[in-house]
């Protein structure tokens, strides 16, 4: 049975410009790329340097891999990336909060500033999250209705 056509309503949507939003967006996203590029250097660096689990360092470095991932996202302005990396931050705040508790010192202020980032982080997503989502009900409404 033949699909009827029909219209592309994406067309008449403007596209999203990370240059034309409104400057509390470009403020998250900023705080966002820059909480996650820290992140990255404060595993390496603990686990390289600072207090490794092993002297001369441990393979516990490979757990900055996975926050690489999402930089090319940020930084293409993806809406998805800064989604389902606001649900990553939890696996390395969970992290940071055992190994504050349990940890000597100074791995245990690594451990707490783990944490500090992965909420700064987490924040700095979801609002930069709502504040893109606040455009598209207006967007949607500007749109024509078509069934």
């Amino acid at each position: 049975m033949p699909v009827p056509d029909r219209p592309d309503l994406s067309a008449s949507l403007p596209h999203y410009l990370p240059n034309a939003a409104p400057t509390a967006v470009r403020r998250a996203r900023s705080v966002a790329v820059v909480s996650l590029l820290a992140l990255i250097a404060l595993c390496l660096a603990w686990e390289l340097w600072l207090a490794p689990l092993r002297p001369g360092g441990s393979w516990l470095a490979l757990k900055a891999l996975p926050l690489c991932l999402p930089l090319a996202g940020f930084l293409k302005n993806r809406m998805y990336t800064y989604r389902w990396v606001s649900l990553m931050v939890w696996l390395y705040f969970t992290e940071g909060v055992v190994r504050g508790w349990s940890d000597p010192p100074p791995s245990n202020w690594l451990a707490w500033a783990e944490v500090l980032l992965c909420v700064v982080l987490f924040t700095a997503c979801t609002a930069h999250i709502r504040l893109r989502l606040r455009k598209v009900p207006a967007l949607a409404a500007a749109a024509p209705a078509t069934l």
